[in-house]
């Protein structure tokens, strides 16, 4: 892990402290990269001898910054970012233009109000991207960090994410835990 992403990602959990923001996030970030994907994944480009879905090819720069970031992580993205866009694939192939249109825009719409959601309900303060731009890519590495916490691996990341969780709790409405 090198430093540059020590410092966004101990910025980062300072907007993601709330549990629930968190499992939102999952299943938005998901929702999101599959729905922009999916579009994409109609044109079919002729690279050394195989055409790959031009999905494929627009990934390959943000899936090559994860890498960088953190090799481990970037490798575990790059693995459910294969499942994602072998789905996209599969969507495509079995639906029609105007169905996969449809698929697209209901993802990010339900991505982007699960982020929205958890924010303003469960964090009560405004997304990260707001007020950094780059960490629209954070997100990924943020929940896949969380997973390999979770997993009982990378001590170094725990370390990161609890002190940043521990400095400020959310304020929560009565009722919310």
């Amino acid at each position: 892990m090198n430093a540059y992403f020590r410092r966004e990602l101990a910025d980062y959990v300072e907007y993601h402290r709330d549990r629930w923001n968190c499992a939102m996030h999952v299943l938005g970030i998901v929702f999101l990269f599959l729905g922009a994907v999916l579009p994409f994944s109609f044109w079919r480009v002729p690279v050394l001898g195989a055409h790959l879905p031009l999905a494929v090819i627009l990934a390959l720069p943000v899936l090559t910054y994860w890498l960088l970031l953190d090799a481990a992580l970037g490798l575990a993205i790059v693995g459910a970012a294969t499942l994602l866009l072998s789905t996209a694939v599969m969507i495509v192939n079995h639906t029609s233009a105007a169905g996969v249109w449809w698929i697209a825009a209901v993802l990010i719409g339900v991505g982007v109000a699960l982020q929205i959601i958890g924010h303003q309900v469960f964090e009560r303060r405004q997304p990260a991207l707001m007020d950094n731009p780059t960490h629209l890519l954070l997100g990924p590495m943020f929940v896949m960090a969380k997973l390999f916490i979770a997993l009982g691996f990378r001590h170094d990341l725990a370390v990161i994410i609890e002190q940043g969780s521990k400095r400020s709790r959310p304020i929560h409405q009565p009722g919310h835990r």
